[in-house]
């Protein structure tokens, strides 16, 4: 049986699409650096020590799943740091670059000898990341960074098109986890339950979408 892949799904978002797919029966692989107690009791696959932002980790990546086939590969794994014109420094640029937008490039580089015709890939990116829905300024390092990943999205779509291989780039909603300070209008789980919904719906005639949990479109 293909494998469901999520980055970063020790906590928050990551944990509960892991929690959603093992209800569905799905044979689940959890990728982060770090386990957790929430990620313990699912008693999925978790492949831990993998820090997607070390120089080099794509053969790590390979080498942990070069017997499996994947069937869905979902990069959650990212990094949120609050930011002004006077405030953005360029460390903190530069990491949320690295996680958010270079790291599920190379991730999808390296992982995709194992997927095939009818895999799936979903970027969980966020309308923060939207040029034309940017109306309040600000953040830039994870605006610019999500931008970077919406772009990368829409350009693996292309790409993965003739191996019939679909990608989808989604908007998890304004979600309360540890990464918004527990701000938000959603929880996790129904952020989750609706992401899910959104990739069941993917097909190659709706390969490089860029969409909302809740399924509205959103602008580049």
């Amino acid at each position: 049986m293909a494998i469901s892949i999520v980055t970063g799904a020790n906590r928050g978002i990551g944990l509960e699409l892991a929690r959603q797919l093992c209800a569905r029966g799905e044979g689940v692989v959890a990728v982060c650096r770090t386990g957790s107690p929430g990620l313990s009791a699912l008693g999925v696959r978790v492949e831990a020590g993998i820090d997607l932002t070390t120089p080099g980790f794509e053969a790590e990546l390979a080498a942990r799943f070069e017997k499996d086939a994947i069937g869905l590969l979902i990069h959650n794994a990212g990094v949120l740091i609050a930011d002004s014109l006077a405030e953005a420094r360029r460390d903190d640029v530069l990491r949320q670059f690295e996680l958010n937008a270079l790291a599920p490039l190379l991730a999808t580089r390296a992982l995709l000898p194992r997927l095939s015709a009818g895999s799936k890939i979903a970027l969980v990116t966020s309308r923060m990341g939207s040029i034309a829905d940017n109306d309040s300024g600000g953040y830039y390092g994870y605006r610019m960074s999500k931008a970077a990943l919406n772009a990368a999205g829409m350009s693996l779509a292309r790409d993965l098109a003739p191996r019939e291989i679909a990608v989808v780039t989604l908007h998890p909603g304004f979600v309360r986890t540890e990464m918004t300070g527990g701000q938000g209008l959603i929880d996790a789980a129904d952020s989750a339950r609706g992401l899910l919904a959104r990739i069941d719906e993917l097909t190659l005639a709706t390969t490089g979408r860029f969409l909302h949990q809740n399924g509205d479109p959103l602008p580049w």
